[in-house]
């Protein structure tokens, strides 16, 4: 029987492999979910990367994926007929030299959940960087909403954890929320299994 190949840490192709653009290739996938005039209220994501000693991660790669406003996702399993056919409910993005990543989409709507529950609206997230064997998979829900109560994911996340996967509206800027994520240390944000 032949042996498994070890696990190894992301890289030193992921910015080739992933961010063909940076290299002068088309890009597959950017930052821009959903394209100016598509159904529902556009938002913005923007936020950093942290390491355990709140030091900015320049070299990460933040990917989401999403429902669409009516909360269907543009994929075969879903099932369901999008609103739009251009959706595409995938985004990948990274970090800059100050650990950023922004992301153009439009708010998610409620999705089904386990056992026939109602997930609130959140995007899925995905994290590779260096010094990482295996992608981390988080979530963004929305401050404010009302949804957010009742979400049997949430629900799973001990109550004074569950402010890490909240992302905050930009007073300031409406339709922009803040999102930071920190990958060890004080306040790490929640990460689950695949």
């Amino acid at each position: 029987m032949p042996e498994r190949t070890p696990s190894q840490t992301v890289g030193p192709y992921l910015h080739i492999g992933l961010t063909q653009g940076a290299y002068g290739a088309r890009e597959i996938f950017g930052a821009t979910v959903a394209e100016a005039g598509m159904p529902g209220a556009r938002i913005r994501i923007v936020g950093r990367i942290l390491d355990g000693e709140g030091n900015l991660v320049p070299d990460a790669l933040v990917e989401i994926w999403q429902a669409d406003h009516q909360g269907r996702y543009a994929h075969p399993a879903d099932g369901r007929a999008l609103s739009s056919n251009s959706f595409r409910g995938f985004g990948r993005c990274p970090t800059d030299k100050d650990g950023g990543f922004a992301f153009d989409t439009v708010k998610p709507g409620s999705v089904p959940g386990p056992g026939g529950t109602t997930q609130a609206p959140h995007i899925n997230v995905g994290v590779l960087s260096r010094g990482l064997l295996k992608r981390l998979f988080t979530r963004i829900y929305f401050a404010g909403e009302p949804a957010n109560a009742a979400d049997p994911i949430l629900a799973l996340v001990p109550a004074d954890r569950r402010d890490t996967l909240i992302a905050k509206a930009d007073a300031g800027k409406p339709g922009h929320f803040r999102f930071d994520i920190r990958l060890q240390g004080g306040n790490e944000t929640v990460f689950f299994d695949a």
